[in-house]
């Protein structure tokens, strides 16, 4: 239904509410799971911006990420991204999520996570202060507004790169529908 009204008022009307109530699924490895927490209290408040926890993946709007991945976990990761419905959006946070981080030489670390998954914003540092994770969701919410956090489609779209990838670290993935 979505695509008859691309490019037009009603898909402007459509962002502007996808963005008001934002639900995330927080993926905590390693360190990234200690900045995190304290943006959901009274001192930062995330809340006030419509952004909350969500309890499962299909009640989830925003997949983060945060901290270094595993081979293993990623395999973990990808079946939660696959579980949630769409538009979809996924944050990476954390120096982790885009080099590998102080784990960049470990042969079982994932160091580059758009090559598996569609990233649709970082948000950079070891780990990122509060002040920055709000930035960064804000951040979000405007690329939402103006249709250009479209990660859910590109995965859709370039389906076979992200697959070979996956498959490449993994060996064969099987698909949960």
């Amino acid at each position: 239904m979505k695509e008859k009204y691309k490019n037009s008022k009603w898909q402007e009307v459509i962002n502007w509410a996808q963005k008001r109530s934002l639900f995330m699924l927080h993926y905590c490895t390693g360190c990234g799971a200690i900045e995190l927490p304290p943006t959901m209290t009274s001192r930062y408040d995330m809340s006030r911006f419509g952004i909350g926890p969500a309890a499962t993946p299909r009640q989830a709007d925003i997949l983060i990420i945060t901290g270094y991945l595993s081979t293993k976990t990623l395999r973990r990761v990808i079946y939660t991204y696959e579980q949630m419905q769409d538009p979809k959006y996924v944050l990476g946070f954390g120096s982790c999520t885009i080099n590998g981080g102080m784990y960049w030489d470990s042969y079982n670390t994932v160091k580059q996570l758009d090559k598996y998954l569609p990233v649709d914003l970082y948000i950079a540092g070891c780990m990122p202060r509060p002040e920055a994770i709000l930035e960064g969701f804000l951040e979000l919410k405007n690329k939402i507004e103006v249709g250009d956090a479209d990660g859910y489609k590109r995965y859709k779209t370039d389906y076979e790169y992200y697959k070979s990838n996956q498959e490449n670290v993994l060996g064969e993935v099987k698909r949960r529908q």
